[in-house]
């Protein structure tokens, strides 16, 4: 009967691990859905010069890593195509933020080991253990972004009185060592 008992602690122990290990490191810099991953950048051409280029990470994958890969694939792409800049006409940011809750695997409603925990005394009656009456559950906020541009290709010198236009090639430079690539196995 005690080994019954323990299966579903196993169970939730096993399930937990699984998932911390879907999501422990960051969405690397590579195609989305490449080896079954979710994130990724993608690319779409609108005209000869104009592209929609994204970038998806998951909930390790810090804004700035998204953002980063963003600009890198869009520099890429310009130098893929023979272009030498590259122009962001439209670009966003969009962060999905969700709080998860997770069952506490090692709550026991016989008094298991896990503490602390409180009780009152009411009316002649005591609560029962812990702040709720059913499982105690950890809650978390989990964010991911997704960041997007549409940019316009240029040859030759980039326009020095805008903002929003990027070299390339320095592009590239910069951002290729500070993205996070896939390892290879």
């Amino acid at each position: 009967m005690k080994t019954l008992r323990k299966t579903p602690v196993l169970l939730a122990i096993a399930g937990a691990l699984a998932l911390g290990a879907c999501a422990s490191t960051a969405t690397p810099y590579q195609p989305a859905g490449l080896n079954g991953q979710r994130g990724g950048y993608s690319e779409q051409r609108l005209e000869q010069d104009r592209y929609r280029v994204s970038f998806a990470g998951n909930s390790v994958t810090s804004r700035e890593q998204v953002e980063m890969s963003l600009l890198l694939r869009a520099a890429e792409l310009t130098v893929e195509n023979g272009y030498d800049w590259f122009q962001t006409v439209d670009r966003a940011t969009d962060r999905d933020s969700r709080v998860i809750a997770q069952p506490d695997p090692f709550y026991s409603p016989y008094g298991g080991f896990w503490g602390p925990r409180w009780r009152y005394h009411h009316r002649g009656y005591w609560s029962p253990w812990g702040p709720s009456w059913g499982q105690e559950v950890d809650y978390r906020q989990v964010d991911r972004y997704e960041a997007s541009a549409e940019i316009k290709m240029g040859r030759g010198e980039k326009p020095s009185n805008d903002a929003n236009a990027f070299n390339a090639r320095e592009v590239v430079a910069n951002l290729s060592p500070r993205v996070t690539r896939p390892t290879t196995k």
